[in-house]
């Protein structure tokens, strides 16, 4: 569904096929304490691991890595990833690179370059996500583009000794469809 690895252009962001360039990136991104709490990453990852990991996303069809790219640098990423083709339904997944990406609006344009783009070209019908309780400014971005929250998971991440809930939420081409002027 996603064999086509397109680059899409905003106001203030350009999202590229991830590839080995973004690497560093990448790396940086995984390393910022503040980016791994939002993002509920327990893992570690070296250069060399991230590296591989961007030279291999073209070869995926069942998702699109994007890098997210403001000014010709490196402030993120957003992906669809977790693909369901009989349900027509699929995860999306962004993370910016850190506190001088953070409150830009690099986050709501690459998601809204993202989902006009699958709902134009795909025939997917549900965009779903994920987000901890705790991330309001998240929260809240995902509502103005059109998120509905759908459900709780409660205790879903242990981070620092203590739990936490996360919250589902997802989009309908019908629902994007009436917001964005998409076809559906």
């Amino acid at each position: 569904m996603f064999d086509e690895k397109p680059t899409l252009k905003g106001e203030r962001v350009t999202l590229c096929p991830v590839g080995p360039e973004h690497a560093a990136g990448l790396y940086e991104l995984t390393r910022d304490p503040e980016v791994r709490r939002l993002t509920g990453s327990h893992g570690e990852f070296d250069r060399e691991t991230t590296l591989r990991w961007c030279a291999t996303r073209a070869e995926h069809a069942d998702r699109l890595d994007l890098a997210i790219m403001a000014d010709g640098d490196y402030v993120g990423e957003v992906v669809l990833n977790e693909l369901d083709p009989d349900n027509l339904a699929c995860n999306l997944r962004i993370a910016l690179i850190g506190p001088r990406a953070f409150g830009r609006g690099y986050g709501t344009e690459a998601i809204t370059l993202v989902l006009d783009h699958a709902f134009a070209t795909t025939p997917l019908h549900r965009i779903s996500l994920s987000v901890y309780a705790f991330n309001d400014r998240a929260r809240h971005v995902y509502e103005k583009i059109g998120f509905v929250a759908e459900g709780v998971l409660r205790d879903d991440l242990l981070w620092g000794g203590e739990r936490y809930d996360s919250i589902t939420m997802s989009v309908l081409r019908p629902e994007w469809a009436s917001r964005s002027g998409v076809l559906a």
